[in-house]
C-alpha cells in the first residue's frame, strides 16, 4: 500500500471511528441522564479524543516521539482556533458560567503544567504521566459533583438534564462503542504509517507533518461534534467538547502514552515554537471569554482565530 493511500486510509478510518464513538457515548449519558456541559467535558470529550490517544501510542512504539507531541498539541491549536473558530461562524458561542470558572482556568492549568514538564524533563517522564492522569481524574470527580449539585436545584431547567430521546439500546451504544475503538485502531496504525513514509520522502520533518496533517485528522471528530452542537443550539456540549477535549489530550493522551513510554523531545521547535504558539492561543480563548464579547464567541472573533490559524500553518511549513 502506498503511503498517500495509507495516509487518505488512516483518516478515513479515524472519521468514522470518531463518529461510530461519539454516537456510543452520548447515547450511553443520555440514558445517565447528565448535564450537557458534563456530557461535553467527559463522555464526549473522552471519545474525540480517542483518535489523538491511538495515534500517539501508535507514534511512540514506533520510536516518533516528535509525532505523538505535534499530534496532541497541533490538535490542542486545531481545536481552539479551527474548530471553534468553524463553530463560531455558525452562531454566537455562549459561555457558561462553569466554564469561565472552573473549565477554563483548568485547562490554562494544565496547558502551563504541559510546559513546565516539557521544559524541565525535555519530555514527559512516566512519573509525570502518573500524575497527569490522577489530576484529570480529580478534575471529573469534581465536575461531575458538581453537576449532580446543580441538577438538583435546576432540575426544571432544560437544559441541565438531558432527555434520553435516543433509540439505542444499551447494547447497541456498546456496540458502536467497540466498532468505534477497533476503527480508530486501525486508522492510527495507517495514519502514523503513512505520515511517517511520506515525511522521509518528502525530507519534512516528522513534527511538522504532526502538527498539520495528522492534527487535523485527529481533530475531526472533535470539529464534526462541535459543528452538529453548534447548528442544534447545544453552547454547553460545543463548548464543553472543545475545552474537555483539550484538558483530555494533555492529561488523559499525555498522561498514558508516557505511564507506557517515558516521551522524549527530539525537535526542540515543538516546546520553543508549537507549544508557544498553543499557550498564546489558550490565553486569547480566556480574553475571548472574559473581557471581548461578555462570555461569547462571536463571529468575528470566530474569523480572527481562523486567521490565526492559517499563520500558524504558515508559519509551521515555512
Amino acid at each position: 500500500m502506498s503511503p498517500a493511500i495509507a495516509l487518505l486510509l488512516g483518516l478515513f478510518l479515524l472519521f468514522f471511528g470518531g463518529e461510530f464513538l461519539v454516537r456510543g457515548s452520548v447515547a450511553l449519558a443520555l440514558k445517565l441522564r447528565i448535564s450537557t456541559l458534563v456530557v461535553g467535558m467527559t463522555v464526549v470529550s473522552f471519545a474525540t479524543s480517542a483518535p489523538e490517544l491511538f495515534v500517539s501510542l501508535q507514534a511512540v512504539f514506533n520510536g516518533s516521539n516528535d509525532i505523538a507531541f505535534g499530534n496532541i498539541i497541533g490538535s490542542n491549536i486545531a481545536n481552539i482556533t479551527l474548530v471553534l473558530g468553524v463553530t463560531a461562524l455558525i452562531f454566537r458561542v455562549k459561555i457558561s458560567e462553569q466554564t469561565a470558572t472552573l473549565n477554563y482556568p483548568f485547562l490554562l492549568l494544565s496547558s502551563l503544567a504541559l510546559g513546565a514538564v516539557m521544559y524541565c524533563f525535555n519530555g514527559i517522564p512516566k512519573e509525570m504521566g502518573l500524575l497527569f492522569i490522577v489530576l484529570l481524574l480529580l478534575f471529573t470527580w469534581v465536575l461531575i459533583s458538581k453537576s449532580r449539585k446543580e441538577s438538583m436545584l435546576l432540575a426544571n431547567d432544560e437544559d441541565v438534564l438531558l432527555e434520553d430521546t435516543s433509540s439505542d439500546s444499551l447494547f447497541k451504544s456498546l456496540g458502536f462503542l467497540l466498532v468505534g475503538i477497533i476503527l480508530l485502531k486501525f486508522g492510527a496504525d495507517y495514519l502514523v504509517e503513512g505520515t511517517i513514509v511520506i515525511a522521509k520522502k518528502l525530507e519534512i520533518s516528522e513534527r511538522v507533518i504532526a502538527v498539520t496533517v495528522v492534527a487535523i485528522g485527529t481533530s475531526v471528530p472533535e470539529l464534526v461534534t462541535s459543528i452538529v452542537a453548534a447548528f442544534k443550539k447545544e453552547n454547553n456540549l460545543a463548548v464543553g467538547n472543545l475545552i474537555g477535549s483539550n484538558i483530555f489530550n494533555i492529561l488523559f493522551v499525555l498522561g498514558v502514552v508516557a505511564s507506557v513510554k517515558e516521551m522524549n523531545i527530539a525537535d526542540s521547535a515543538i516546546l520553543y515554537f508549537d507549544y508557544v504558539w498553543m499557550i498564546v492561543i489558550t490565553f486569547l480563548l480566556g480574553l475571548f471569554i472574559y473581557l471581548f464579547s461578555k462570555r461569547q464567541i462571536s463571529r468575528s472573533e470566530g474569523v480572527l482565530l481562523l486567521l490565526i490559524y492559517l499563520a500558524y500553518l504558515y508559519f509551521s511549513l515555512y
